[in-house]
């Protein structure tokens, strides 16, 4: 389980970008996004870098520290 800081994330749209990015690295992810808080909540058992990539080519920064 990782909880990363994303920024940029605005909407309903921006959360499904994000949850189908990861859902390209480990297509059984769970992906919980908190627009409000910038905070996305995944349960994987994918590699974190190749998560944060994921995320990062999507086009939203991962700007904090993983609580693993």
């Amino acid at each position: 389980m990782y909880e990363l800081q994303v920024e940029g994330m605005t909407c309903g749209g921006c959360a499904r970008s994000v949850t189908r990015s990861v859902q390209m690295v480990d297509s059984n992810a769970k992906v919980d996004v908190d627009l409000k808080a910038k905070k996305v909540r995944i349960d994987t058992s994918a590699n974190l870098d190749d998560v944060a990539a994921a995320i990062k080519d999507a086009g939203y920064p991962v700007t904090a520290s993983p609580i693993v």
